[in-house]
């Protein structure tokens, strides 16, 4: 199932009352659930989002899971100022195309919407990272060769 259909019914799932969904298309299922609105736990938590997906006839098959909740500041960083792009899957994060070329992008540099940023690595397949919006780069948050979560912040723009 493709990655953004999931992320899409992730944001349904966050804009209603339901506390879970299940999908089944052709032979995969996807499972979303999360806590309640109004439950509490002894700390105060954002809800948590889980995807899974599973071809149905392949039970030993790989499954994809992901938090939405991994965000900068629940980690202890601050972000500057700006429009943050973030992560639209789970995979590892590369600023790149290869290690002896240059970044796509560095801190001060002027981008324009559909430029480049950065390459994510998911399942052997690399998905470049567009800017979706003008600005200058105002931070990277993302580190090259790290792994990054669905929604977390890579990077600010001004």
């Amino acid at each position: 199932m493709d990655l953004r259909k999931i992320k899409k019914l992730i944001d349904i799932l966050e804009e209603s009352n339901l506390a879970e969904l299940e999908i089944h298309e052709g032979e995969e299922s996807v499972r979303l659930s999360r806590l309640p609105k109004g439950s509490f736990t002894a700390q105060a938590q954002a809800p948590v989002t889980h995807v899974h997906v599973e071809p149905q006839r392949a039970p030993a098959a790989t499954a994809i899971a992901a938090d939405s909740v991994a965000s900068a500041e629940a980690v202890g960083r601050a972000l500057p100022p700006g429009h943050v792009v973030r992560s639209p899957m789970v995979g590892t994060y590369y600023g790149s195309a290869n290690p002896e070329s240059p970044p796509f992008v560095k801190v001060g540099q002027q981008v324009k919407v559909g430029d480049t940023l950065g390459i994510i690595e998911a399942m052997k397949m690399f998905n470049q990272i567009e800017a979706d919006a003008a600005g200058t780069i105002v931070a990277i948050v993302a580190s090259n060769g790290e792994p990054v979560e669905f929604d977390e912040p890579l990077f600010v723009i001004g």
